[in-house]
């Protein structure tokens, strides 16, 4: 069995943080870096947001694809 990984790259930082789910990708966004709910659905919706909805670029990626 392969594991899908999602990882979310916040701003420049060329690190990603990497997620098994993307309900815990949005939980983080939500808790860690208190977005507002319109950039989470941004987020959720488009896997990326950019100022002026967030205060930095988000991105989400799917591993394998």
């Amino acid at each position: 069995m392969t594991m899908r990984w999602i990882d979310l790259y916040c701003g420049e930082d060329p690190h990603p943080r990497r997620f098994d789910r993307m309900d815990t990708v949005l939980d983080y966004l939500r808790r860690v870096e208190r977005l507002p709910d319109e950039a989470v659905r941004a987020v959720a919706n488009e896997g990326e947001v950019a100022p002026p909805v967030a205060r930095r670029a988000y991105r989400v990626e799917r591993y394998p694809t």
